[in-house]
Protein backbone atom coordinates (compact mmCIF):
# COMPACT_ATOMS: atom_id res chain seq x y z
CA UNK A 1 0.00 0.00 0.00
CA UNK A 2 1.24 3.60 -1.23
CA UNK A 3 0.32 6.78 0.05
CA UNK A 4 0.30 10.15 -1.76
CA UNK A 5 1.01 12.84 1.09
CA UNK A 6 0.73 16.06 -1.61
CA UNK A 7 -3.13 14.79 -1.45
CA UNK A 8 -2.98 15.20 2.18
CA UNK A 9 -1.20 18.50 2.13
CA UNK A 10 2.44 18.10 2.21
CA UNK A 11 4.39 20.33 0.36
CA UNK A 12 7.62 22.38 -0.42
CA UNK A 13 6.99 24.21 2.84
CA UNK A 14 6.70 20.81 4.85
CA UNK A 15 9.52 19.27 2.85
CA UNK A 16 12.10 21.80 3.62
CA UNK A 17 12.10 20.66 7.22
CA UNK A 18 12.93 17.35 6.69
CA UNK A 19 15.74 18.53 4.14
CA UNK A 20 17.40 19.79 7.86
CA UNK A 21 17.05 16.32 9.23
CA UNK A 22 18.74 13.63 6.97
CA UNK A 23 17.99 10.70 7.74
CA UNK A 24 14.65 10.50 8.58
CA UNK A 25 11.39 10.03 7.15
CA UNK A 26 7.99 11.80 6.65
CA UNK A 27 4.13 11.37 7.67
CA UNK A 28 0.73 12.79 8.97
CA UNK A 29 -0.52 11.67 12.26
CA UNK A 30 -3.99 9.73 11.42
CA UNK A 31 -4.61 9.32 15.66
CA UNK A 32 -2.74 8.91 18.83
CA UNK A 33 -3.78 5.94 21.79
CA UNK A 34 -2.10 6.09 24.55
CA UNK A 35 0.98 7.85 23.35
CA UNK A 36 1.33 5.53 19.99
CA UNK A 37 0.49 7.53 16.76
CA UNK A 38 -0.53 6.07 13.69
CA UNK A 39 1.37 7.74 11.22
CA UNK A 40 0.37 8.05 7.46
CA UNK A 41 3.50 7.45 5.02
CA UNK A 42 4.35 7.19 1.68
CA UNK A 43 4.78 3.25 2.47
CA UNK A 44 1.22 3.56 4.01
CA UNK A 45 0.43 3.83 7.74
CA UNK A 46 2.81 3.02 10.41
CA UNK A 47 2.33 2.44 14.37
CA UNK A 48 5.49 4.79 16.08
CA UNK A 49 5.99 5.84 19.87
CA UNK A 50 7.23 9.14 20.84
CA UNK A 51 10.81 9.82 20.83
CA UNK A 52 13.30 11.52 23.51
CA UNK A 53 13.06 14.51 22.01
CA UNK A 54 9.30 14.80 21.87
CA UNK A 55 8.88 13.83 25.63
CA UNK A 56 11.47 16.44 26.05
CA UNK A 57 9.64 19.07 24.54
CA UNK A 58 6.01 17.64 26.15
CA UNK A 59 7.91 17.85 29.63
CA UNK A 60 7.43 21.62 28.89
CA UNK A 61 4.84 22.25 27.44
CA UNK A 62 1.85 19.65 26.58
CA UNK A 63 1.08 20.83 23.62
CA UNK A 64 4.14 19.71 21.79
CA UNK A 65 2.67 16.43 21.93
CA UNK A 66 1.60 14.95 18.35
CA UNK A 67 -1.84 15.12 17.53
CA UNK A 68 -4.31 14.31 14.80
CA UNK A 69 -3.43 16.25 12.01
CA UNK A 70 0.56 16.72 12.51
CA UNK A 71 3.14 16.18 10.21
CA UNK A 72 6.03 14.58 12.24
CA UNK A 73 9.58 13.00 11.13
CA UNK A 74 10.03 9.65 11.86
CA UNK A 75 13.00 7.30 12.96
CA UNK A 76 13.22 3.63 12.35
CA UNK A 77 15.54 1.76 14.93
CA UNK A 78 17.83 -1.08 13.72
CA UNK A 79 15.93 -3.23 15.85
CA UNK A 80 12.61 -2.40 14.65
CA UNK A 81 10.92 0.05 16.71
CA UNK A 82 9.91 3.34 15.02
CA UNK A 83 9.86 6.40 17.14
CA UNK A 84 8.73 10.50 16.45
CA UNK A 85 11.51 12.14 16.58
CA UNK A 86 10.07 15.85 15.94
CA UNK A 87 6.64 17.64 15.35
CA UNK A 88 6.80 19.85 12.51
CA UNK A 89 5.71 23.68 13.42
CA UNK A 90 1.96 23.67 13.01
CA UNK A 91 0.52 26.15 10.66
CA UNK A 92 -2.95 25.98 12.44
CA UNK A 93 -4.06 24.80 15.99
CA UNK A 94 -7.34 23.80 17.78
CA UNK A 95 -6.32 24.66 21.51
CA UNK A 96 -8.93 24.42 24.04
CA UNK A 97 -8.39 24.97 28.07
CA UNK A 98 -7.62 21.38 30.03
CA UNK A 99 -9.79 20.82 33.24
CA UNK A 100 -6.34 21.13 34.85
CA UNK A 101 -5.26 23.83 37.27
CA UNK A 102 -2.18 24.57 35.28
CA UNK A 103 -4.00 26.91 33.30
CA UNK A 104 -2.78 24.40 30.30
CA UNK A 105 -4.02 24.03 26.89
CA UNK A 106 -4.88 20.43 24.62
CA UNK A 107 -4.51 20.62 21.11
CA UNK A 108 -7.60 19.02 19.32
CA UNK A 109 -6.66 18.91 15.77
CA UNK A 110 -3.54 20.64 14.01
CA UNK A 111 -2.74 22.06 10.28
CA UNK A 112 -6.99 22.29 9.42
CA UNK A 113 -7.48 24.41 6.47
CA UNK A 114 -11.00 24.88 7.42
CA UNK A 115 -13.29 24.13 10.50
CA UNK A 116 -16.76 23.57 10.80
CA UNK A 117 -18.68 23.73 13.67
CA UNK A 118 -20.89 20.83 13.27
CA UNK A 119 -24.70 21.57 15.09
CA UNK A 120 -27.82 19.63 14.56
CA UNK A 121 -30.58 21.00 13.35
CA UNK A 122 -32.69 19.57 15.71
CA UNK A 123 -34.24 19.72 18.47
CA UNK A 124 -33.09 22.63 18.29
CA UNK A 125 -29.69 24.37 17.46
CA UNK A 126 -27.15 25.99 20.75
CA UNK A 127 -26.30 29.59 20.02
CA UNK A 128 -24.09 29.99 22.71
CA UNK A 129 -22.14 26.47 21.49
CA UNK A 130 -22.19 27.67 18.05
CA UNK A 131 -20.14 31.46 19.34
CA UNK A 132 -18.19 29.46 21.69
CA UNK A 133 -16.61 26.80 19.14
CA UNK A 134 -16.47 29.94 16.52
CA UNK A 135 -14.45 31.97 19.09
CA UNK A 136 -12.08 28.67 19.15
CA UNK A 137 -12.02 28.18 15.33
CA UNK A 138 -11.23 31.69 14.38
CA UNK A 139 -8.39 32.10 16.86
CA UNK A 140 -7.19 28.58 15.17
CA UNK A 141 -5.97 29.99 12.40
CA UNK A 142 -8.64 27.95 10.26
CA UNK A 143 -11.21 29.16 7.96
CA UNK A 144 -14.15 29.09 9.75
CA UNK A 145 -17.56 27.15 8.76
CA UNK A 146 -20.86 26.26 10.76
CA UNK A 147 -22.51 23.44 8.90
CA UNK A 148 -25.81 21.96 10.47
CA UNK A 149 -26.63 18.50 10.05
CA UNK A 150 -29.32 16.50 9.62
CA UNK A 151 -31.38 19.07 7.67
CA UNK A 152 -33.69 16.66 6.91
CA UNK A 153 -35.59 17.04 10.27
CA UNK A 154 -36.34 20.55 10.10
CA UNK A 155 -38.98 22.08 7.83
CA UNK A 156 -37.34 24.70 6.29
CA UNK A 157 -33.63 24.37 6.67
CA UNK A 158 -32.72 27.22 4.49
CA UNK A 159 -34.55 29.26 7.10
CA UNK A 160 -32.87 28.01 9.77
CA UNK A 161 -29.25 28.77 8.63
CA UNK A 162 -30.60 32.51 7.70
CA UNK A 163 -31.75 32.57 11.08
CA UNK A 164 -27.86 31.20 12.68
CA UNK A 165 -26.00 33.39 10.28
CA UNK A 166 -26.42 36.66 12.67
CA UNK A 167 -24.19 34.38 15.19
CA UNK A 168 -21.69 34.00 12.90
CA UNK A 169 -20.93 36.98 11.00
CA UNK A 170 -18.97 36.48 7.86
CA UNK A 171 -18.90 33.23 8.10
CA UNK A 172 -20.30 30.26 5.70
CA UNK A 173 -23.67 28.54 6.83
CA UNK A 174 -23.99 25.35 5.18
CA UNK A 175 -26.93 22.86 6.03
CA UNK A 176 -26.35 19.58 5.08
CA UNK A 177 -28.14 16.21 5.52
CA UNK A 178 -25.62 13.19 5.42
CA UNK A 179 -28.75 10.29 5.18
CA UNK A 180 -30.23 11.85 2.39
CA UNK A 181 -26.68 13.55 0.51
CA UNK A 182 -28.17 16.76 -0.09
CA UNK A 183 -25.97 20.23 0.30
CA UNK A 184 -22.75 18.53 0.55
CA UNK A 185 -21.57 20.24 -2.48
CA UNK A 186 -20.49 23.60 -0.86
CA UNK A 187 -19.03 21.16 1.30
CA UNK A 188 -17.01 19.16 -0.39
CA UNK A 189 -14.83 22.34 -1.75
CA UNK A 190 -12.88 22.73 1.88
CA UNK A 191 -11.79 19.10 0.98
CA UNK A 192 -10.18 19.37 -2.33
CA UNK A 193 -6.68 17.77 -2.40
CA UNK A 194 -4.05 18.68 -0.47
CA UNK A 195 -7.28 20.45 1.90
CA UNK A 196 -8.10 19.14 5.35
CA UNK A 197 -11.30 20.18 6.85
CA UNK A 198 -11.82 19.47 10.52
CA UNK A 199 -15.06 18.61 11.97
CA UNK A 200 -16.16 20.12 15.78
CA UNK A 201 -19.07 19.67 17.70
CA UNK A 202 -20.84 17.73 20.15
CA UNK A 203 -21.85 14.25 20.82
CA UNK A 204 -24.65 12.94 18.50
CA UNK A 205 -24.35 16.02 15.98
CA UNK A 206 -23.54 13.76 13.02
CA UNK A 207 -19.85 14.16 12.56
CA UNK A 208 -19.42 10.84 11.86
CA UNK A 209 -22.18 10.43 9.61
CA UNK A 210 -20.48 13.76 7.96
CA UNK A 211 -17.44 12.07 7.16
CA UNK A 212 -19.09 8.74 5.95
CA UNK A 213 -20.59 10.89 3.29
CA UNK A 214 -17.73 13.00 2.00
CA UNK A 215 -15.89 10.08 1.83
CA UNK A 216 -18.66 7.70 0.07
CA UNK A 217 -18.04 4.75 2.30
CA UNK A 218 -18.36 4.02 5.87
CA UNK A 219 -15.10 4.72 7.29
CA UNK A 220 -16.53 5.98 10.75
CA UNK A 221 -18.91 3.77 13.25
CA UNK A 222 -22.21 5.93 13.67
CA UNK A 223 -24.91 5.64 16.14
CA UNK A 224 -28.92 6.64 15.77
CA UNK A 225 -30.13 9.51 17.73
CA UNK A 226 -32.58 8.60 20.05
CA UNK A 227 -36.10 9.24 19.53
CA UNK A 228 -37.16 10.60 23.07
CA UNK A 229 -34.88 13.92 23.00
CA UNK A 230 -32.69 13.69 19.79
CA UNK A 231 -29.42 13.22 21.15
CA UNK A 232 -27.00 11.15 19.83
CA UNK A 233 -24.20 8.59 22.28
CA UNK A 234 -21.20 9.43 22.25
CA UNK A 235 -19.34 7.53 19.29
CA UNK A 236 -16.02 8.94 18.23
CA UNK A 237 -13.45 8.66 21.03
CA UNK A 238 -10.47 9.60 19.34
CA UNK A 239 -9.30 12.21 17.00
CA UNK A 240 -9.03 10.54 13.69
CA UNK A 241 -7.49 11.73 10.46
CA UNK A 242 -9.32 10.34 7.32
CA UNK A 243 -7.90 10.60 3.74
CA UNK A 244 -11.19 10.80 1.21
CA UNK A 245 -10.97 8.99 -2.18
CA UNK A 246 -10.30 12.21 -4.21
CA UNK A 247 -7.72 13.69 -2.34
CA UNK A 248 -7.54 16.12 1.21
CA UNK A 249 -8.58 14.73 4.30
CA UNK A 250 -11.41 14.96 6.92
CA UNK A 251 -10.68 14.85 10.91
CA UNK A 252 -13.42 13.78 12.85
CA UNK A 253 -12.77 14.81 16.67
CA UNK A 254 -15.06 13.68 19.77
CA UNK A 255 -17.52 14.71 21.25
CA UNK A 256 -15.93 16.45 24.31
CA UNK A 257 -17.92 17.98 27.04
CA UNK A 258 -16.36 21.37 27.36
CA UNK A 259 -14.25 23.64 25.63
CA UNK A 260 -12.49 26.41 27.40
CA UNK A 261 -10.90 28.99 25.53
CA UNK A 262 -7.80 29.39 27.16
CA UNK A 263 -6.47 32.80 25.69
CA UNK A 264 -8.64 33.36 22.36
CA UNK A 265 -9.09 37.16 23.13
CA UNK A 266 -8.63 37.71 18.38
CA UNK A 267 -10.76 34.64 18.08
CA UNK A 268 -13.16 36.42 20.36
CA UNK A 269 -13.09 39.40 18.49
CA UNK A 270 -13.62 37.81 14.96
CA UNK A 271 -16.41 35.62 16.09
CA UNK A 272 -18.29 38.38 17.83
CA UNK A 273 -17.48 40.98 14.98
CA UNK A 274 -20.63 42.59 15.16
CA UNK A 275 -19.91 43.56 18.67
CA UNK A 276 -16.45 44.89 18.09
CA UNK A 277 -17.63 46.63 15.49
CA UNK A 278 -19.87 48.76 17.49
CA UNK A 279 -17.64 49.26 20.09
CA UNK A 280 -15.18 51.04 17.60
CA UNK A 281 -18.03 53.72 17.36
CA UNK A 282 -17.97 54.36 20.98
CA UNK A 283 -17.17 57.63 22.48
CA UNK A 284 -14.38 56.66 25.00
CA UNK A 285 -11.84 54.13 23.66
CA UNK A 286 -11.91 52.50 27.53
CA UNK A 287 -15.64 52.22 27.41
CA UNK A 288 -17.14 49.56 29.16
CA UNK A 289 -20.28 49.44 27.73
CA UNK A 290 -22.16 50.14 31.25
CA UNK A 291 -23.05 53.88 31.81
CA UNK A 292 -20.96 55.84 29.63
CA UNK A 293 -22.07 58.58 27.80
CA UNK A 294 -22.08 57.77 23.98
CA UNK A 295 -21.76 54.20 24.15
CA UNK A 296 -22.05 52.46 20.90
CA UNK A 297 -23.37 49.22 22.19
CA UNK A 298 -25.54 50.01 24.61
CA UNK A 299 -27.37 51.68 22.08
CA UNK A 300 -27.60 49.03 20.12
CA UNK A 301 -28.54 47.40 23.28
CA UNK A 302 -31.44 49.48 23.41
CA UNK A 303 -33.08 49.76 20.33
CA UNK A 304 -32.93 46.08 19.93
CA UNK A 305 -30.24 46.18 17.16
CA UNK A 306 -27.87 43.82 19.49
CA UNK A 307 -29.97 40.92 20.85
CA UNK A 308 -29.38 40.75 24.76
CA UNK A 309 -28.66 37.19 24.84
CA UNK A 310 -25.54 37.64 21.89
CA UNK A 311 -24.75 41.00 24.30
CA UNK A 312 -24.45 38.39 27.34
CA UNK A 313 -22.61 35.29 25.50
CA UNK A 314 -19.95 37.94 24.16
CA UNK A 315 -19.30 39.24 27.78
CA UNK A 316 -19.48 35.50 29.28
CA UNK A 317 -16.40 34.15 27.20
CA UNK A 318 -14.79 37.80 27.22
CA UNK A 319 -14.63 36.96 31.15
CA UNK A 320 -13.47 33.34 30.74
CA UNK A 321 -10.68 34.27 28.44
CA UNK A 322 -9.73 37.42 30.94
CA UNK A 323 -9.60 34.63 34.31
CA UNK A 324 -7.73 32.31 32.03
CA UNK A 325 -4.94 35.04 31.02
CA UNK A 326 -4.64 35.62 34.76
CA UNK A 327 -3.93 31.98 35.32
CA UNK A 328 -1.65 31.60 32.75
CA UNK A 329 0.25 34.83 33.79
CA UNK A 330 0.22 33.55 37.49
CA UNK A 331 1.77 30.40 36.47
CA UNK A 332 4.52 31.69 34.27
CA UNK A 333 5.71 34.17 36.87
CA UNK A 334 5.85 31.31 39.18
CA UNK A 335 7.78 28.84 36.70
CA UNK A 336 10.23 31.66 36.28
CA UNK A 337 10.78 32.43 40.38
CA UNK A 338 10.77 29.02 41.09
CA UNK A 339 13.53 28.45 38.38
CA UNK A 340 15.78 31.45 39.99
CA UNK A 341 15.48 30.05 43.36
CA UNK A 342 16.25 26.68 42.91
CA UNK A 343 12.27 25.72 45.03
CA UNK A 344 9.58 24.80 45.29
CA UNK A 345 6.67 26.60 42.62
CA UNK A 346 3.98 28.55 44.05
CA UNK A 347 0.98 29.13 41.92
CA UNK A 348 -1.01 32.19 42.55
CA UNK A 349 -5.21 31.72 42.67
CA UNK A 350 -7.11 34.30 40.94
CA UNK A 351 -10.54 34.30 41.86
CA UNK A 352 -13.28 31.39 41.19
CA UNK A 353 -13.38 31.33 36.34
CA UNK A 354 -16.51 30.89 35.13
CA UNK A 355 -17.76 27.87 34.25
CA UNK A 356 -16.89 26.61 30.54
CA UNK A 357 -19.59 25.74 28.24
CA UNK A 358 -21.07 22.14 28.01
CA UNK A 359 -21.73 20.05 26.02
Amino acid sequence: MTLDLTALGWDAGWAAHLDRRAGHRHGRVARVDRGVCTVLCPQGPVRASLGGGVLSAAARDLTALPCAGDWVLLSTWPDGPVTVEAVLPRRTALVRRTAGKDASGQVLAANLDAAAVVEPVHPEPDAARIERLLSLVHESGAEPLVVLTKADLAADPAAVARQLADLAPGVPVLAVSAERGTGLAPLRRHVAPGRTLGLLGPSGAGKSSLVNALAGADVMRTQAIRRVDGKGRHTTTWRSLVPLPGGGAVLDTPGVRAVGLLDGASGLDRAFADITELAAGCRYADCAHDAEPGCAVRAALDDGALPVRRWESWRRLQREIEYEGGRRAARLAAERRGGRRGGRRRTGRPATPPAPGAF
